[in-house]
C-alpha cells in the first residue's frame, strides 16, 4: 500500500530501517540497540515528533508517525518499537508544567525520553516536591534515555477518581538520577533494551510531575495542538501496534526473497505452487487489513475522522487489538511455510516471528479485554 506523504519523519524513516536492519543481529546479541541505530532514530525526528513547537518540536500527527514506524519496522521491530515509544514518551512530557518542559528540552527537542507507564515504586511528598524510590520493569530504551518518566501511585493525595482509586502521577527524572538493572532476557523484541529502571530517594521538584489523568483527558497545560488535547482513549495502544505492521512486512519480504529460489524434495519450485502463493496472499491481505485498522485509529486521534459519540471510547482499542491478532496470524503463516531453513538464527523471518509474537502479548493489546469493553457498550445501546 502506498500513501503520498512527504513528511520529514516519513521520508527519513527508510534510512532508519536500513541502518536498523544492518545492526539487527548486533541488537539481539547486546539486548539493546546499537548507538548507530539510536542516532538514526533521533536524527529522523522521532523524539521531537510530539514536542511542543515552543521547545523546537514538530507537534506532529499520529498518522504520519504511524507511517514512519511502519517503515522502520520492516528493518527491525525493536528499532520501530523504540522509535515509536520515544515519540509517545515525548508527548507525555508535554503535559508537564512549563518549567518542567524547559528542563526536559533545555538542550533541544531531540532529548530521548523513556516512560514507565504502569505505577510502581513509592512517591512521598517532601518540601519542594517528591521523594521517589523503587523499581520499574520493562522500560524500553532506558539505556539511551536522557530522561525517564516514572509512574507511581500517591495514595495520600486527593483523588478525583470516581471509584476512589489513588491518584497516579508521572515523575520526570534525568539519567543521572537513575540506575539500570540488567533484566531483559526475552524470547523476542530483544533489541529494545527493556531493562529495569531503579530509583533510590530521587528528589523530583513539583514542576517535574504531572497527573496521569491529565494525559488521559488530553489537557496539556501550555499547548492547544491536536496531539496535546486528544484524549487517551483515541490514542490507546497505537505506540505498540504500529511497529508490528512493518515487522510482518519485513518477514514477508525476507520470506519472498528466499522462497523464489527454493525447491522442494521433488525439485519443484516452491514459489510456483498454489499453496505457497495462497499463503502469501492471505498473510499480505491480513497485514493490509491490520494497517487499515491502525490508520483509522490514527485518523481519529488526528481529528480527521469522528466516530459516533460513545463508540469513540471503545472502538480504537478494539481495532488495534484485532489488528495485532491479524498480524500474528500473518507472520505465523509465513513462519510455518518457511521450512526448516526459516528457523535458522541467520534468517530474519524467525526474528520477525519472535518479535511480533512477543510484542503481541502486551497487556494493552488483549482483544479479550478491549473486545469485552466494546461488546458491553454495543449491547447497552440496544437496551
Amino acid at each position: 500500500m502506498s500513501y503520498d506523504n512527504t513528511s520529514t519523519i516519513v521520508t527519513r524513516a527508510s534510512r532508519v530501517a536500513d541502518i536498523a536492519a544492518q545492526h539487527a543481529e548486533e541488537a539481539e546479541a547486546a539486548r539493546r540497540l546499537p548507538q548507530q541505530v539510536v542516532n538514526a532514530v533521533r536524527e529522523a525526528g522521532f523524539a521531537r515528533h510530539f514536542v511542543p513547537r515552543a521547545h523546537g518540536g514538530d507537534e506532529g500527527g499520529f498518522g504520519e508517525l504511524s507511517s514512519a514506524v511502519f517503515l522502520v519496522g520492516e528493518g527491525c521491530a525493536s528499532a520501530a518499537w523504540a522509535a515509536s515509544l520515544s515519540a509517545y514518551a515525548g508527548r507525555y512530557a508535554a503535559f508537564l508544567p512549563e518549567e518542567g518542559q524547559r528542563e526536559i528540552w533545555a538542550d533541544g527537542p531531540d532529548a530521548l525520553v523513556a516512560a514507565a507507564l504502569m505505577p510502581s515504586g513509592t512517591a512521598e511528598r517532601v518540601p519542594g516536591g517528591w521523594r521517589l524510590s523503587g523499581e520499574w520493569k520493562y522500560i524500553s530504551g532506558v539505556h539511551v534515555a536522557d530522561w525517564a518518566l516514572a509512574c507511581a501511585a500517591v495514595p495520600d493525595e486527593p483523588s478525583a477518581d470516581p471509584e476512589g482509586r489513588p491518584e497516579v502521577r508521572y515523575f520526570a527524572v534525568p539519567a543521572a538520577d537513575f540506575t539500570i538493572k540488567d533484566s531483559w532476557y526475552s524470547v523476542g523484541m530483544r533489541g529494545t533494551g527493556s531493562d529495569t529502571l531503579v530509583l533510590a530517594d530521587a528528589h523530583v521538584p513539583e514542576h517535574r510531575t504531572l497527573a496521569r489523568s491529565a494525559v488521559h483527558a488530553g489537557r496539556a497545560p501550555a499547548s492547544d495542538a491536536r496531539c496535546h488535547i486528544v484524549p487517551m482513549y483515541a490514542v490507546n495502544s497505537l505506540p505498540f501496534a504500529a511497529p508490528l505492521v512493518g515487522a510482518v512486512r519485513g518477514a514477508m519480504r525476507s520470506w519472498t526473497e528466499r522462497t523464489a529460489s527454493r525447491v522442494d524434495r521433488r525439485g519443484r519450485v516452491v514459489g510456483e505452487q498454489p499453496a505457497t502463493q495462497v499463503a502469501l496472499a492471505r498473510s499480505a491481505a491480513e497485514t493490509d487489513a491490520a494497517e487499515l485498522l491502525i490508520r483509522r485509529t490514527a485518523a481519529v486521534a488526528d481529528g480527521i475522522e469522528s466516530p459516533p459519540e460513545g463508540e469513540a471510547a471503545v472502538r480504537g482499542a478494539r481495532d488495534l487489538a484485532l489488528a495485532v491478532e491479524l498480524l500474528v496470524s500473518a507472520v505465523d503463516r509465513i513462519f510455518r511455510t518457511s521450512g526448516t531453513s526459516g528457523q535458522s538464527q541467520t534468517d530474519p523471518v524467525q526474528r520477525f516471528w519472535r518479535d511480533v509474537n512477543s510484542a503481541a502479548s502486551h497487556v494493552a493489546l488483549s482483544f479479550e479485554t478491549t473486545g469485552a469493553a466494546y461488546g458491553a457498550w454495543a449491547l447497552s445501546e440496544r437496551r
